[in-house]
This record gives C-alpha cells, sequence and structure tokens, in this order.
C-alpha cells in the first residue's frame, strides 16, 4: 500500500501541475527537491506570477522518523513508534479576485504497529461568494464521496464546515467542500458508521485527487477575466488575510508539519503573497462584500 499511495500522489502532483501550467498560459513551476532530516523528502513546486496564479504550491512529500513526544500529544499515540507519512498539499492564490482559493491535501499515515490512516479534502475559498458556484463545486465534492460512499459527502461537508472555521472571528475561512481524517481500514467511521477496506478508502484518496484539476480548471475559465476594481483587489487582500489567520492559528496540518521539524518553506507555501488587514473595517450592507460575509456567518447547504 505504501508504495501504491506514493506512486499515485506523485502522479498526482505531476497532473495537477501540468493542468495549472496550461489553464495559466504563462506561470510556470519551479521545482525544490529536498530531504527530512529523519528520512525521506519531498518535492516542492511554486508558481508565481502567472497569468491566473499569483502563487501556489503544488507539493508532494515523504517522511519518516520516530514519533516524537510532540507528536504523540498531537496524535494522541503512546509506546516508542516509527512513523511514513505521504502526500500532496496545494493551495492557489490567484491574481483576479473573482477567481477563489482552492486549498487540496490527501495524505496516509502509517505507524510502525500497522496502524494506518487516510485523511485529507478539497475546500473553496471565494473572496466574493457567488451561489451558483458554490452549488457547482458542492456537485462536484458529493460526486467525488458518492463514488464511494453516499454516508460520505453529507459526514464530510459537516466536518469541514466545522474545520474551516476562524473561531476568533467567528466566520468560515470560505464555503467549505469536503474535509476527513483517521479514515482506518476495517474500522467503524464515527461520523458516517460504515467500514472500509485500506483498498476501498485507497481508491477514495484517488476519487478526491481527481477530482481538483477539473473542479478548478471550470472556476478558472469562469472567472479569471473578469475585470476588477481597485477596491475589489483590497477586499481580496482582506480575505487573504482570514486566509493566513486561519492557517496560522488553526489549521492541523501546519501543527504536524512544525512538530515534525519539517520543510518550513513548504509548510508555509499556503500562506499568500500579500495579505491586509484593517483595524474594525465593517463592510456596509447592501455591498457584495457585506453579502459574503453574511454567507460565511453560518453553514449552508448549498445543494438542495
Amino acid at each position: 500500500m505504501r508504495e501504491a499511495v506514493r506512486d499515485y500522489l506523485k502522479q498526482l502532483q505531476d497532473q495537477i501541475c501540468k493542468d495549472l501550467e496550461v489553464a495559466d498560459d504563462k506561470g510556470k513551476f519551479k521545482e525544490d527537491l529536498w530531504e527530512h532530516e529523519t528520512g525521506g523528502g519531498g518535492r516542492s513546486r511554486v508558481i508565481s506570477k502567472g497569468r491566473v496564479i499569483e502563487k501556489g504550491g503544488v507539493n508532494y512529500s515523504e517522511v519518516s522518523g520516530k514519533v516524537t513526544d510532540s507528536l504523540k500529544s498531537l496524535l494522541k499515540l503512546s509506546g516508542d513508534q516509527e512513523y511514513f507519512a505521504t502526500g500532496v498539499s496545494i493551495v492557489l492564490h490567484p491574481e483576479n479576485p473573482y477567481v477563489p482559493i482552492i486549498h487540496m491535501n490527501v495524505r496516509y499515515f502509517e505507524l510502525s504497529d500497522g496502524q494506518c490512516w487516510f485523511g485529507g479534502g478539497i475546500d473553496l475559498t471565494p473572496h466574493y461568494v457567488e451561489p451558483k458556484q458554490a452549488k457547482l463545486f458542492h456537485e462536484r465534492m458529493k460526486a467525488a464521496c458518492d463514488a464511494s460512499a453516499p454516508e460520505f459527502y453529507p459526514a464530510f461537508k459537516k466536518w469541514a464546515d466545522e474545520y474551516f472555521y476562524i473561531r476568533h472571528r467567528h466566520e468560515a475561512r470560505g464555503i467549505g467542500g469536503i474535509f476527513y481524517d483517521y479514515l482506518r481500514p476495517n474500522q467503524v467511521i464515527p461520523q458516517t458508521g460504515t467500514t472500509h477496506t485500506r483498498e476501498e478508502l485507497f481508491q477514495f484518496m484517488q476519487n478526491v485527487g481527481n477530482a481538483f484539476s477539473p473542479v478548478y480548471m471550470e472556476m478558472i475559465q469562469h472567472n479569471h477575466s473578469k475585470a476588477y476594481t481597485s477596491e475589489e483587489k483590497k477586499w481580496q487582500l482582506i480575505r487573504r488575510g482570514r486566509y493566513a489567520e486561519f492557517n496560522l492559528v488553526w489549521d492541523r496540518g501546519t501543527r504536524f508539519g512544525l512538530e515534525s521539524n519539517g520543510r518550513i518553506e513548504s509548510i508555509l507555501m499556503s500562506l499568500p503573497p500579500q495579505a491586509n488587514w484593517e483595524y474594525n473595517l465593517e463592510p456596509k450592507e447592501g455591498t457584495r462584500e457585506y453579502e459574503t460575509l453574511q454567507y460565511l456567518r453560518s453553514p449552508i447547504d448549498w445543494i438542495e
């Protein structure tokens, strides 16, 4: 399984980078190969100053080593063990405020005692929420889930709504998507009440990973050429600030990377190239900015 997952994730990284370069038609990914101090390493690929993508990363990693005390606490483990972790992580910050930020992570974790689990998901962070596009995005996430189990989408959509919530702001980071973690083979998933083999969970990882390019290419096509004002660009930078706040304060992936002594440039590639913070900003009622905030106050069932 380890080798099969590794091979798939490397292929996934290659394919998504190719798709994004075609869609951007200007920016090219630069690859940075690195090694982890306790074993393994990764391929970090960053694109910047493109026609569509202002900054983005499509990273692959596979790291191994001893489970440290801090990781034991983070993962709620006991005893001396070795771990292996591999995954693809993506964050894209577009140039145009009407193209949403998108994030995907698909990962596999294995312990020397035989335990293993899958985690991941895809979520969308529009600077301006467009209900039709939000519905389209969630329909694609539902299709990826339904291909494995009909119980997955409602459970993992709820999990995303709860996870991607900026608690100190009392607002969601975006319109959510799907999020899941600790999916263990042949064990009941508490959120769904279902049980799946390791091969079935690996197939679900592939369903999610393969859903990324088609839905985001469509988002780019619909939005990248829309005209925008300096005020709309300013709002984009404010929303990027919210994105950065979540990743630095609440994101478990960032914490895992730091606790496992991961490569800091790869861990923080999710941060935007530029962001703004404005004191006590309150958009005027009736504006698109105000409307967007209303969509982020509480979870929405985008698929009726």
